[in-house]
């Protein structure tokens, strides 16, 4: 039996998850060998600055602080881009493919935002870029959309994708200590950024969505196209009022096949208690996809870390270690749909969607308040399933007021606050999350 010479890969950051996939290539070498079928050799890694202690060993390699020699080194097969940012990245990972080399990364946003560029500049080249570990961890949901449910056509996609805002939502509704707190909480345990505003300001589980969105549907990237909206208007108090009412609030990644339109959104959102989703706590992700065959499977695990991302980077080594030898025409195409039947399908403005909602109003307890809040919503249709005051007080003491709406147009919801704002008894802004049923959900 012929002996083939080992694969030299070249690794670009050994962050958390850079030292978590050199570990795990040593400790599981034999066993990934043979399932590879060759050998895998980090030959040299590429860091901001060497001097500095790693969570891996590096003495078998060749550490340096230039990623270009790695991209323009003739006996390296793979680059893994482990970096993050989207602009040297970029540079790195287009400059690796013009080489001939293949790139694995766990950029989310470099593919959502630069994902289109760097397929076709893959394909002209006849190589392989593979992206699971952008999405979810070691959750290998893009591997199941890609492959696993080729046969379906995929009508939603929803999604906790993100552990940060996850750890942040279910703390404060097992604790009921505010947002703040919370936040400073994630960012002592690590599982927050000093900066966290990528997270709790939605855009990373919109980078996610954009990459998720596209190979469940079939159409291009597009980034651009996401609604985009975080967590940090979310109170405790209004936690615990969609608990009163069988809800729980999680941050939703949410991509829906609406007629001849794809719906992207990320926000805030309220599941009813007994939903899988809705008990995914701390930073766990767990991902709900509906297709018309499979029908409703949910997909959980870890959505971080370095060992969880190790694994999807290792698995996309693997992946790109087998296909070496194979016709570039015929390996599974990046976004699971041949590039030339990317589908034109957009989605509309956000006023077209529909959902029901739930409305916090601060409101004088005065005779006929409730009234003429139903009088506004009723004359846009908006059509009421609960309504509860949170307590009593005296006359020229403000108490809360929730609603639950039936199934609506975002855009008449849009257009009744700004009326419900200007009567004299509701003292502040009315606050508005989204309501999803989770229809055709698992128990």
């Amino acid at each position: 039996m012929k002996v083939m010479e080992p694969v030299n890969i070249g690794i670009i950051g050994l962050g958390t998850v850079g030292a978590g996939t050199v570990n795990l290539l040593e400790r599981n070498a034999n066993e990934i060998s043979r399932r590879a079928g060759r050998h895998i050799k980090v030959k040299g890694a590429a860091v901001r600055d060497a001097a500095r202690p790693r969570a891996c060993s590096t003495s078998s390699l060749e550490l340096g602080t230039d990623p270009f020699e790695l991209t323009d080194d003739p006996t390296i097969d793979v680059i893994v881009e482990l970096m993050g940012g989207e602009t040297l990245a970029r540079e790195i990972v287009i400059r690796a493919l013009t080489n001939g080399k293949h790139v694995v990364t766990a950029n989310k946003a470099l593919i959502a935002v630069h994902g289109n560029e760097i397929f076709r500049v893959a394909r002209e080249n006849g190589l392989v870029v593979a992206f699971e570990a952008a999405v979810a961890g070691g959750v290998s949901i893009i591997k199941v959309l890609r492959e696993g449910l080729a046969g379906n056509c995929i009508e939603q996609v929803i999604g906790i994708v993100n552990g940060t805002t996850n750890y942040i939502l279910s703390g404060m509704s097992k604790s009921g200590r505010p947002f703040d707190e919370k936040l400073d909480e994630a960012k002592r345990l690590g599982y927050a950024e000093a900066d966290p505003s990528f997270d709790i300001d939605g855009v990373d589980a919109a980078h996610k969505l954009t990459i998720l969105s596209s190979i469940a549907f079939g159409i291009p990237l597009d980034f651009a196209n996401v609604y985009v909206e975080g967590i940090t208007g979310i109170t405790s108090q209004d936690i615990a009022y969609a608990g009163d009412f069988g809800y729980r609030i999680k941050h939703l990644a949410i991509a829906k096949r609406i007629d001849s339109r794809i719906e992207l959104r990320v926000h805030p959102c309220l599941i009813p208690v007994e939903h899988l989703l809705a008990n995914v706590d701390g930073v766990m992700n767990a991902i709900l996809v509906v297709g018309d065959a499979a029908g409703p499977t949910v997909h959980y695990g870890a959505g971080a870390g370095a060992e969880p991302t190790a694994s999807s980077v290792v698995a996309d080594i693997v992946d790109v270690v087998r296909t070496l030898t194979t016709d570039p025409e015929n390996r599974v195409p990046h976004l699971a749909f041949q590039p030339h039947s990317l589908s034109p399908l957009r989605g509309g403005p956000m006023g077209d969607v529909e959902t029901a909602y739930y409305l916090r109003l601060l409101a004088l307890d005065q005779a006929g308040v409730l009234a003429d809040v139903a009088r506004i919503l009723g004359q846009r249709g908006i059509s009421i399933e609960s309504i509860r005051q949170r307590g009593t007080s005296s006359s020229d003491t403000p108490v809360p007021i929730v609603i639950i709406t039936h199934r609506t147009l975002e855009s008449r919801i849009e257009s009744s606050i700004p009326e419900l704002e200007s009567l004299p008894s509701i003292a502040q802004k009315v606050v508005k999350i989204r309501l999803e049923s989770m229809a055709s959900h698992p128990e």
